[in-house]
């Protein structure tokens, strides 16, 4: 059988390439190759895809690459991850005799060799328990394909079976015994607190805690940084999709402030897995996106020559823009088609990128994780050494447990009650009165199911959340005592240490 003939082939290195399609009208094929453009490609280090004993497992591990972009998978991004996943497990597992498609016994064996590796090994080859995590999880993939195909006849994994609920949702699921155990979540708090939040908005903004000019920071662009970070905390919007919004993509501003939030619609071409999804961003965060786009931003577009460097492709030039498109070399283009590569080469019609954020030349910026980096860097040396990093999801972590506060405590609902029939906001005030927390958070990041939102809020601090809210409500209507519940609590513990003397 073919995996048994692999079995015995043992390759000592294994090289990643990309592949490209240029010059092939030269290759002697009858027609170009489906492979697209950028996908990896995994070669042995003696250069052979097949032999005697037939094919290689780098190339049924090309194979299965090849069918991502079908299997759900469409960033370019992921196929080389995944690529450099597979390459690391195979050139560890050969030292040891074993190859990818051994027995289950070599394999499992192999296996735990590679978790004390990527554990306890060299600092350069240990992993964080996310990145274990995600390697286990291309890995299990990988193998439940290779079975499934008949290239191998085990895996290394095994699983347990879990149960899940939410209301009257139940979902059953494997859990892969390989993924490490997490910290819990009041050591891993991932998102900022209200007084932190302030103050890294205010260091995007080049000011001081006390909201002063920072005289001793020479920041550029500091309209666009605060613009974009009060951006990303009051939408959620993940990295990418907040890095290539279009200035068209911007919601108009509302002709009077609003206690409601504002839908933000986000474009299915940025966010992750294409779905088309709608957030909110609240008024005054957009008065700031607007007051940038209005006056800053200008300065930097009006007139520019920036053109998109030669090796990202040719220029796409942009004319009768309205919301939902325009035309793009002379053809009728959507917004929300537009990829994130083919957005960085749009050139407005004045000139300039048409990505919200751009550099003093007109250009595309992009560079958020160093923007936020120096800012915390910042912070914690001039200012408060206990400020934590913060990354661009880490604004997204803060968005979801900003909402959730307000959704419990019943501040939308407050608010939606004030909406007149008449108004136009009205869809949106019914939704918030009459929709659970849950499935208005799961709706605003964009989650498959409200279960993924439950595990996802759990990683955070949803019962900090709840308590608080119960704890406010019941001091504020006269429901509770907290601190005499508290007494009383800590008299039984009192009690139960003097019996004990």
């Amino acid at each position: 059988m073919l995996h048994s003939r692999l079995s015995r082939m043992y390759v000592r290195a294994v090289e990643l390439i990309f592949f490209s399609s240029g010059g092939w009208e030269s290759w002697d094929v009858q027609r170009r190759p489906f492979i697209p453009d950028g996908m990896p490609v995994l070669v042995d280090d003696d250069l052979a895809f097949e032999d005697v004993s037939g094919l290689r497992p780098a190339t049924v591990v090309n194979r299965w690459l090849r069918e991502l972009p079908s299997s759900g998978c469409s960033a370019p991004s992921s196929w080389e991850s995944y690529a450099r996943v597979l390459r690391s497990w195979m050139e560890f597992i050969v030292d040891f005799g074993v190859t990818l498609f051994d027995e289950r016994r070599p394999l499992k064996d192999a296996l735990s060799a590679y978790a004390v590796h990527r554990a306890c090994g060299p600092i350069e080859a240990r992993f964080e328990v996310t990145t274990w995590d995600r390697h286990v999880s291309v890995l299990s993939s990988f193998y439940r394909w290779a079975v499934a195909q008949g290239h191998a006849q085990a895996e290394p994994f095994t699983y347990a079976q879990a149960r899940t609920l939410y209301g009257d949702q139940v979902r059953d699921r494997q859990i892969n015994l390989a993924v490490r155990r997490r910290p819990k979540a009041h050591v891993t708090i991932k998102y900022l607190e209200r007084d932190f939040e302030a103050l890294f908005l205010k260091a995007l903004a080049g000011l001081t805690p006390d909201g002063a000019e920072d005289t001793g920071y020479r920041g550029r662009e500091l309209a666009r940084n605060a613009a974009i970070g009060r951006l990303g905390l009051a939408t959620g919007l993940r990295r990418q999709e907040f890095t290539y919004l279009l200035v068209p993509e911007i919601p108009a501003l509302p002709p009077k402030p609003s206690a409601l939030p504002i839908p933000f619609r986000v474009p299915a071409g940025v966010t992750k897995g294409r779905k088309y999804r709608t957030t909110w961003i609240t008024y005054q965060a957009l008065v700031e996106v607007h007051h940038y786009l209005d006056l800053t931003r200008p300065l930097a577009v009006e007139g520019s020559p920036w053109r998109p460097p030669a090796k990202a492709g040719e220029p796409l030039l942009v004319t009768e823009v309205d919301p939902t498109g325009g035309r793009v070399n002379g053809k009728r283009v959507r917004w929300v088609a537009l990829r994130p590569t083919e957005r960085l080469r749009l050139v407005a019609p004045n000139g300039g990128s048409m990505l919200v954020a751009v550099r003093g030349d007109g250009g595309p910026f992009t560079a958020w994780a160093t923007v936020f980096e120096r800012a915390s860097d910042r912070i914690r040396d001039r200012f408060d050494p206990r400020f934590p990093n913060v990354n661009p999801h880490r604004l997204r972590h803060t968005f979801a447990i900003r909402t959730l506060e307000m959704l419990v405590e019943g501040y939308y609902a407050q608010a939606a009650k004030l909406v007149k029939d008449t108004d136009a906001d009205a869809a949106l005030a019914l939704y918030l009165s009459k929709a659970d927390p849950l499935m208005v958070l799961r709706d605003l990041l964009g989650h498959s199911s409200v279960l993924t939102t439950e595990a996802y809020l759990r990683r955070l601090d949803m019962t900090r959340i709840y308590r608080n809210a119960y704890e406010r409500a019941g001091q504020t209507h006269g429901l509770a005592d907290i601190a005499a519940a508290e007494r009383e609590a800590d008299d039984e513990f009192s009690d139960e240490f003097e019996e004990a003397i």
